[in-house]
């Protein structure tokens, strides 16, 4: 196993991870993990470095994933053992490309019902989407400040870190029900803005479940700042959608 301090040009993501090429799937996990924590500036600002965290991040990026491994391996055995480290694009995902496709979003639900729905229409809907759609992201949204003040304690805790990830793992289960809910039928023109507020709170939802994900995986602060404020635009929207239901009602 290479020396991680002289991993140099030629260094192949195996080596960069320090593993043989046969490991599991579960050993790149824990590997990464052990380095991003030792080269994590916040924890070791010595050793840490801009170049050696990306050389890091882009290894598991490959490695993580079973078919960019095997394409990676098919490289490897070929005698192509310098691979490129991909540079980071921050515009990528960016919050203003988000909120661009929301707003899209956005239009096509207050354009998909053009006739004039029934009470009763009206009450299904509420009763089988916008009720349990609510109540979903309470579960989501309400428990994250408690579940970043008990992480506060130590970030690096394993113990804290598994509890975190449970959690999360909690709301994306709870995100995908809500979503079944909005898809399970359309709503009707009266209620469009009250879907749109739900559609583009739904969005900030999954991009903050996202981000907050990230953080789990590389020990980056910036990671739980990002989704943080993604779950409090979210919250916002939940309450403009509970106002625009409220002038429905």
């Amino acid at each position: 196993m290479p020396d991680a301090d002289r991993i140099g040009h030629m260094a192949n993501h195996y080596d960069i991870l320090e593993i043989n090429p046969t490991a599991s799937q579960a050993e790149i996990k824990q590997a990464y993990r052990r380095l991003a924590k030792q080269h994590h500036p916040d924890r070791n600002p010595v050793s840490s470095s801009h170049e050696r965290i990306t050389r890091i991040n882009a290894a598991y990026e490959v490695l993580s994933d079973p078919g960019q491994r095997q394409s990676y391996d098919r490289m490897l055995n070929y005698g192509h053992s310098r691979v490129a480290v991909p540079r980071a694009n921050p515009d990528v995902g960016s919050p203003v490309e988000r909120q661009q496709r929301a707003s899209a979003a956005q239009k096509q639900y207050q354009q998909r019902q053009t006739g004039r729905a029934s009470d009763e229409h009206i009450q299904r809907w509420i009763n089988q989407v916008y009720q349990p759609i609510n109540r979903t992201l309470s579960q989501i949204l309400k428990p994250l400040n408690a579940q970043l003040n008990d992480l506060a304690a130590d970030p690096f805790d394993d113990q804290l870190l598994e509890g975190f990830q449970s959690y999360l793992d909690d709301c994306r289960s709870d995100l995908q029900q809500a979503q079944r809910f909005f898809s399970s039928m359309p709503n009707p023109p009266n209620v469009a803005g009250v879907a749109a507020h739900l559609y583009y709170c739904l969005n900030q939802v999954s991009d903050g479940i996202d981000e907050l994900e990230r953080f789990v995986s590389c020990y980056d602060e910036h990671y739980l700042h990002t989704g943080q404020e993604l779950f409090r635009i979210a919250a916002g929207l939940k309450r403009e959608a509970q106002a625009a239901m409220r002038a429905v009602k």
